[in-house]
């Protein structure tokens, strides 16, 4: 691989339909961009897009405002469950972890699976496996999350999800990064504290490849409603119509087209081999921000059932 390639990064905090809950433009804008400005650091300096996903997913996960790690929704049963994954497009490998508790980061499961025989584990498996990695006893829950959890049980249960008392979003709430490296090498990362009062046992799309996958030719993270994700198989879907010769703006727009015909509620970040960076959405709002190294964008202000492809 050429050592000459001019590293690219896109980010995401989730969909939805509002800003409101996460403080707002500005608010969202400043930390992704903080985000995107250390991650970027680190391709610059000659990390692999791998190393760069996983600290980029870890920073996501820190900040309480995203849907992952830290700031999780709780489920049914007042109990926090946390999906990641971690995908090297080179080696065209798939690690994750699927309803693991009481740890700070999932993706760092994510990213020591990826040199292990089995490389997807659930619920027991994976906290038998935060053991055996001596993590840290970690509890995720914010004050903001237990009060809408607690808020919906006094409603009888009637709501769908534990989102909608402040944040109508957080129910679509994912994070991921999406990373080339100067060696032209791509990775993907995904996580998510789930979509919030769902069903016990319930698995999302962050620990599946529909809503992370990368290969060699390009890499994409989903975010939106686990189940439209699934349905249409979004991130494989993409990529593999990047490898099949289609250009990833291309490719991105008609997969949109076919999840918006289908009434899906979700959306994607994407960069190609060649550089070039791609997000879309179905939902009114996604969280994204992205740099070619020179130049900074995102995604905050864009209108409804916008492709936007940058070179």
């Amino acid at each position: 691989m050429s050592d000459s390639v001019q590293p690219k990064l896109i980010v995401h905090g989730g969909a939805g339909s509002s800003l409101q809950g996460k403080g707002g433009i500005d608010a969202v804008r400043q930390a992704l961009y903080q985000i995107v400005d250390e991650v970027y650091g680190l391709l610059h300096d000659g990390k692999s897009a791998t190393d760069a996903v996983v600290r980029g997913c870890q920073l996501l996960e820190d900040n309480p405002r995203f849907n992952a790690g830290t700031g999780s929704v709780l489920q049914s049963d007042g109990q926090i469950r946390m999906s990641a994954s971690l995908m090297d497009g080179i080696a065209q490998r798939f690690s994750g972890v699927i309803n693991v508790s009481r740890v700070k980061n999932p993706i760092d499961m994510a990213k020591f699976l990826q040199a292990e025989r089995d490389r997807t584990l659930s619920d027991l498996g994976a906290a038998e496996l935060a053991r055996e990695l001596n993590l840290p006893i970690f509890d995720p829950t914010t004050d903001k999350r237990l009060k809408e959890w607690l808020q919906d049980r006094k409603d009888n249960f009637q709501r769908s999800m534990a989102n909608v008392i402040a944040e109508d979003e957080a129910g679509r709430g994912t994070i991921g990064v999406v990373a080339l490296d100067n060696q032209g090498r791509i990775a993907a990362g995904t996580s998510t504290g789930g979509k919030g009062f769902e069903r016990i046992g319930r698995v999302s799309d962050s620990a599946m490849p529909a809503g992370n996958y990368a290969n060699r030719f390009a890499g994409v993270s989903c975010t939106g409603i686990g189940e439209d994700i699934v349905d249409e198989c979004l991130a494989a879907r993409i990529v593999v119509r990047v490898t099949d010769g289609m250009s990833l703006e291309e490719a991105m727009s008609r997969s949109l087209a076919e999840a918006t015909e289908n009434q899906r509620d979700l959306g994607a970040i994407a960069l190609d081999a060649k550089g070039n960076i791609a997000w879309g959405k179905t939902s009114e709002v996604v969280l994204a921000a992205y740099t070619d190294g020179e130049t900074r964008g995102d995604s905050l202000e864009a209108e409804n059932g916008t492709v936007v492809f940058v070179v």
